[in-house]
C-alpha cells in the first residue's frame, strides 16, 4: 500500500471510532485529554530509540501516528483545519528550511546551515 493510502486508511479508523457508531472511550476524547497520551508515546519512543529496538521503535512511532491521527481529527471535527494541513504545513517549512537542498543556496559549513535555519525560522516568526 502506498503511504497515502495508510494515512487515509488511519484517518479513516479513528473518524469510525469518534463516529456514532464507534467506541465510547474515542468519542469522548478532546485534544487536552490527550496530552497525556502523547508525551507517554514520545516518552516511550525515546525510551525504544536509546535500547535501538527497531521493532519497538517501529511500534511507538506507530502509536505517535494514531495520537497524531485522532488530534487531526479532532480538529476537523471542530473545522479548525483539515487532517492533512499539518502535512502540507510542515512540508513547506521543511523545504523553505532547507534552500541547500531544495533551492540553490549554497553553504559552507555546518554553523553556516545552522544560521541559515534560524535565520528563516525567525523570518518566518515575523511574518
Amino acid at each position: 500500500m502506498k503511504t497515502d493510502q495508510e494515512l487515509s486508511r488511519l484517518l479513516d479508523i479513528v473518524t469510525t471510532l469518534r463516529g456514532d457508531q464507534g467506541c465510547p472511550w474515542d468519542k469522548k476524547q478532546t485534544p487536552l485529554s490527550m496530552k497525556k497520551y502523547l508525551l507517554e508515546e514520545c516518552r516511550e519512543l525515546a525510551e525504544a530509540l536509546e535500547k535501538e529496538q527497531p521493532q519497538d521503535i517501529c511500534e511507538e512511532i506507530g502509536d505517535l501516528y494514531f495520537i497524531l491521527a485522532m488530534l487531526s481529527v479532532m480538529y476537523t471535527e471542530k473545522q479548525s483545519f483539515g487532517p492533512l494541513d499539518p502535512l502540507r504545513s510542515s512540508c513547506e517549512k521543511m523545504i523553505r528550511r532547507h534552500p541547500h537542498v531544495f533551492a540553490d543556496a549554497v553553504y559552507s559549513d555546518e554553523a553556516e546551515l545552522r544560521s541559515q535555519w534560524e535565520r528563516i525560522k525567525k523570518e518566518e516568526k515575523s511574518a
